[in-house]
């Protein structure tokens, strides 16, 4: 009779291999991230030297350097840095709020689009331009769209509940219910908004950045702060929940309570970056695959890992889209789709005639 020895578990090796990759992968989106900024600061229609873009920011921060002449120095400080900063920001938080909702739901084709963050934020920032609302000045959009996009999270999730307690399919039914009834005020609105206003608000679905200043930045800032600082503590808990909600039970996950708290991070993060951008597709989707890939499914490093390829792709694809059609611009959610669409299909490939699936 054959011997049965012990079920051999994954080789010390396999195991090691995506360790690191993300011990060499850190490091290297903190590169990328550093040099794409100053690239994106000092590349324009007025051309700064990149000596003269770190001069000028290690002067302003007190570690030496020195500044450049006025006109760049207004350029640099005016326009190109708030606009990096706002990139940086927004891309980060896209991306690491992609990162959590795959892992709350179990899916790698989860994005926060899928919960009605991006659509419910649509039709705030919509209306308040359809309407011609001004009570804040030019921050009416971008509250409305903030406050509006936060509620439609809220309406998703009471409406998901039953029992004191919600289903992934039921959230995800909810969803894209409410999306499809976003979708519809949001055609209203178009509806009866007049020529400059259907011109604006078309520029606002399309994505861009081309209005940032520094007051966004910092709008921006505390919501992103809070959501990218909350969300690594959750790492461990993400890892146990990809066994199963059952197994996670078992372990001493509450469930339920993890999928509120991260169903509210990803709604901050998501909502105050739609509310400066406009709708920017695919880098919450796009990104999480990517480090998946090469780093493996562990949540301790694809988290921050997924905050700073987002801000890393969302730096590159601005520079792209400002400069590819100069003097025009491109709107950037549609060079984000452009580009995250095919690739994304080309990895779905893969993936599948290589393991059938994600797992």
């Amino acid at each position: 009779m054959p011997s049965t020895g012990p079920v051999s578990g994954p080789s010390p090796g396999a195991v090691r291999a995506p360790r690191r990759a993300a011990l060499v992968l850190t490091p290297a989106l903190v590169a990328g991230l550093l040099l794409l900024s100053l690239l994106a600061a000092s590349v324009g229609a007025y051309e700064i030297p990149l000596a003269d873009v770190a001069g000028s920011v290690l002067h302003r921060t007190g570690l030496g350097g020195a500044t450049t002449d006025r006109v760049a120095e207004g350029v640099l400080w005016n326009v190109r840095l708030p606009r990096v900063a706002l990139a940086v920001l927004v891309g980060g938080s896209l991306g690491c709020a992609g990162a959590l909702m795959q892992g709350v739901f179990g899916n790698p084709l989860a994005e926060p689009g899928i919960i009605g963050i991006s659509a419910g934020a649509a039709v705030g920032a919509v209306a308040s331009i359809a309407l011609g609302l001004a009570f804040l000045g030019t921050w009416t959009v971008t509250v409305c769209a903030f406050v509006s996009g936060l509620l439609t999270v809220l309406v998703v999730y009471a409406l998901s509940r039953t029992d004191g307690r919600t289903e992934v399919v039921t959230l995800i039914l909810t969803g894209i219910a409410v999306n499809a009834f976003a979708g519809a005020l949001i055609g209203l609105f178009v509806f009866v908004a007049d020529d400059a206003q259907i011109t604006q608000i078309t520029f606002w679905q399309l994505g861009s950045l081309a209005q940032a200043t520094w007051p966004k930045v910092l709008a921006v800032l505390p919501w992103a702060a809070v959501g990218l600082a909350v969300a690594p503590l959750y790492a461990r808990r993400l890892d146990l929940l990809a066994l199963g909600e059952r197994q996670a039970r078992h372990l001493g996950v509450d469930v339920e309570r993890l999928r509120v708290v991260l169903i509210v991070v990803v709604a901050l993060l998501t909502a105050a970056a739609v509310a400066v951008s406009g709708i920017v597709s695919f880098v919450g989707l796009l990104v999480p695959h990517l480090l998946r890939m090469v780093a493996g499914p562990g949540h301790r490093f694809l988290v921050p890992g997924s905050a700073l390829g987002g801000a890393v792709t969302l730096v590159a694809a601005d520079l792209a889209a400002r400069t590819l059609a100069q003097p025009a611009e491109l709107p950037l959610g549609v060079l984000t789709a452009l580009l995250g669409s095919p690739v994304f299909f080309l990895l779905l490939r893969r993936t599948r005639r290589r393991q059938g699936g994600w797992a």
